[in-house]
């Protein structure tokens, strides 16, 4: 029963998501500029591809997903906004170290400071925003914050391209770490902490269960569908963040682009294509939920098996045929890439729900971390490294061509995706009804 007044929603609570949401999407673009800077990272430092994986990929994968948890846990005892505002400030500052190093191992170290600011930033945010509205307000105000990875990809790409272009790769971590200083300085002096469970019916804490963090974890994955859906998105993982890391790589390798050309029309495809993917994706589950609960797992199981010939097609489809759009090349390739985003845009948002459906409430953060840490760890810290040793092992055999290639036997991997989400379906169903939780009307 309630013994406290509940808060209220105001302008400040705006503001503070506001700035929540700008510090996720320079994360995004911090994290996704990189993408447009490998050919002249590449260049300077004369380096592989392997070890280009290397940095944009495993550096920054196994940081990232070793320390999200226990970053989590220390939000969870203490004030979110401080961890928020100084990871954001370590970040940017590790993102202009980038732009200042003077050898390969000093952009690797800097590129793991990138990681180890921005494990604190995204749980405690969503921790926050869900204390900053009430139930009745929350899915909207946290789908407002999830649009930080589309637009970041999207400003981190087109707009890095060009900085790249005509100031150097350097100039573009520079332009992109100084904002986030102020960002984070702003948390910390004007986003309100609110109370914990301020707008819940239970005390924070309630029902808690007493199983120590292992115990826990332990506990999740026993779960068959839980268990299958982690594998899924884990292998996804792999394929999407090897595309999205090297893909602008493989426009100007392939189509003979400019790092700004190529930043700027895969940045607004990929796009475009994915937040109209997030957002009809999101809307067509609501619907076919209310027939049959498996369609949560079913409906991105159907995109991804919809991306794989989109993305076979873009990666293979011949370099000379093009549009102009005033003086800008579009190659006819790119229509299959923004059917890539749109597709693949689906398993995302639709996963993490699904998993808030399967477990209690008192289990839902570390499910949700549980089910991050696969596509961090297998995503960002296998995709790029796995795409540019295969890269290189092609190397001697295609040449130029041989991005192109490693690029399509990465997306092949989607194929066991689309297995393991139809090997969760039934025991999606069954977990539900064992917990006597029926998709909400």
């Amino acid at each position: 029963m309630r013994n406290r007044p509940e808060p209220a929603v105001t302008a400040r609570t705006h503001l503070s998501l506001a700035l929540l949401a700008l510090v996720y999407i320079f994360s995004y673009i911090d994290r996704q500029a990189i993408a447009v800077l490998i050919e002249p990272i590449k260049q300077e430092f004369g380096v592989s591809d392997t070890a280009i994986g290397m940095l944009t990929g495993l550096a920054f994968g196994l940081l990232y997903a070793g320390l999200g948890v226990p970053i989590g846990r220390l939000a969870d005892r203490g004030v979110r906004r401080n961890v928020v505002g100084v990871c954001a400030i370590l970040w940017s500052v590790a993102t202009i170290a980038c732009g200042l190093a003077g050898q390969f191992w000093g952009l690797l170290l800097a590129r793991m400071g990138v990681a180890i600011g921005e494990a604190g930033g995204m749980a405690p945010s969503i921790s926050l925003v869900s204390d900053l509205y009430p139930r009745k307000r929350r899915s909207l105000a946290i789908s407002l914050f999830m649009m930080g990875p589309n637009v970041g990809v999207l400003v981190g790409l087109a707009v890095g391209g060009w900085i790249a272009q005509q100031y150097g790769w350097r100039a573009t971590f520079l332009w992109f770490g100084a904002p986030g200083i102020l960002l984070g300085a702003l948390v910390l002096c004007l986003v309100r902490e609110p109370v914990r469970g301020g707008f819940d019916a239970l005390p924070p804490g309630a029902g808690a269960p007493a199983r120590p963090l292992l115990g826990q974890l332990r506990h999740l994955w026993a779960i068959p569908a839980l268990r299958y859906l982690c594998l899924a998105c884990g292998v996804a993982g792999v394929s999407s963040y090897g595309y999205g890391v090297w893909v602008p790589s493989f426009l100007v390798r392939t189509h003979g682009m400019s790092l700004a050309h190529a930043g700027l029309v895969f940045g607004v495809t990929s796009g475009i294509g994915a937040m109209a993917g997030a957002m009809f994706s999101g809307w067509l589950c609501d619907r076919l939920v209310q027939r049959d609960s498996r369609w949560q797992l079913a409906l991105p199981m159907i995109g991804v098996a919809l991306a794989i010939p989109a993305a076979f097609a873009f990666l293979l489809w011949p370099a000379a045929g093009h549009w102009l759009a005033g003086t800008v090349r579009i190659p006819h390739a790119l229509v299959f890439a923004l059917a890539f985003g749109f597709f693949a845009s689906w398993f995302p948002a639709l996963s993490y729900a699904a998993i808030s459906q399967m477990v209690p409430a008192h289990e839902r953060s570390i499910a949700a971390a549980l089910l991050n840490l696969f596509i961090t760890l297998f995503g960002v810290g296998l995709g790029p490294l796995v795409t540019g040793f295969l890269s290189d092992t092609l190397n001697p055999l295609y040449g130029p061509q041989a991005l192109r290639y490693a690029l399509a036997a990465a997306m092949s991997l989607l194929c066991l995706t689309v297995l393991l989400y139809a090997l969760a379906l039934n025991p999606y169903r069954r977990r539900l009804a064992s917990l006597a939780m029926p998709y909400p009307a």
